[in-house]
């Protein structure tokens, strides 16, 4: 998901408002390359640090401790984060952006922090990792468009749009990962986490994710108003997106089950999916 995102906010969403952009194709090879890396020592440093709650939660999906030790694990996250932030810190230079490279450091740090003791805390862990996936994107973008100069139409336009997409990234990862806590509750009570669905109940919880869900589907609506005229692009987010959003409405409010939650975990992936397609319209 990271790789397509970021190959469409380069070459379906930004490249259709500007050809005045900053990264080579082979730049951003290297860019793509530093952010998975990273993105994976985090998978396993969070897989590391969840392994009592998963023996729990997902004992059949458990993969540490049965066919990897803890120990190979550690240095393959060492090894991951040491290559991603040199790939980080390269392409900063080579794009004449060094100031850039804060962005692998920090969020390698801020992976390590929310697997260690972060994403045990009501909502904090759930912003962090929906700021995480909407970093994707405004990371391609400030890689693209950093020290270059757009015309003013175009550059607003591009601003506006990439806005709309880091809103929908971080508030369908945000009721994801509300509906994931809602999931997990029974094994982050044996850790003794204080999530969201612990400190409120998962009713409740799964309101706010319904609140969540009909505020981004309100905006979306709005934003449809404004397009209407865009046939494909307005037709395709009404279908796919909108009704999808209906749906997932109906689904959180009758939930009760820990299979209802993992259905609707399964649809988010899914609208998060069909958010990302969309970039394709902006090259017709």
């Amino acid at each position: 998901m990271v790789l397509l995102t970021m190959v469409l906010t380069k070459y379906a969403l930004l490249e259709s408002h500007s050809s005045n952009t900053l990264l080579s194709h082979f730049n951003f090879i290297i860019l793509t390359t530093a952010v998975l890396l990273i993105t994976a020592s985090g998978y396993i440093i969070n897989d590391i640090f969840d392994i009592e709650t998963d023996k729990i939660n997902k004992p059949s999906k458990l993969f540490l401790d049965k066919n990897f030790s803890i120990k190979k694990a550690w240095s393959f996250y060492i090894l991951l984060n040491i290559f991603g932030l040199a790939l980080g810190i390269i392409v900063s230079i080579a794009t004449n952006t060094p100031l850039n490279s804060l962005y692998f450091i920090v969020t390698a740090i801020i992976l390590f922090c929310y697997s260690k003791s972060f994403k045990k805390i009501a909502l904090i862990g759930n912003l962090i990792v929906s700021f995480l996936c909407a970093l994707v994107i405004f990371l391609v973008s400030e890689f693209e468009f950093n020290g270059t100069s757009l015309e003013t139409n175009s550059k607003i336009s591009s601003d506006l749009i990439i806005a709309i997409y880091l809103f929908f990234s971080f508030t369908i990862t945000l009721i994801r990962e509300i509906i994931k806590d809602i999931e997990d509750v029974n094994g982050d009570l044996k850790i003794k986490a204080k999530t969201l669905p612990i400190l409120i109940g998962r009713k409740r919880s799964a309101r706010i994710a319904f609140f969540i869900s009909s505020i981004m589907l309100v905006f979306i609506l709005i934003i449809l108003q404004s397009i209407k005229n865009e046939s494909l692009f307005f037709w395709y987010i009404l279908f796919l997106i909108c009704l999808p959003l209906l749906y997932l409405l109906n689904k959180i409010w009758f939930a009760r089950t820990k299979k209802n939650y993992s259905i609707i975990s399964k649809l988010l992936k899914i609208i998060m999916f069909l958010g990302i397609l969309s970039m394709l319209l902006f090259r017709f």
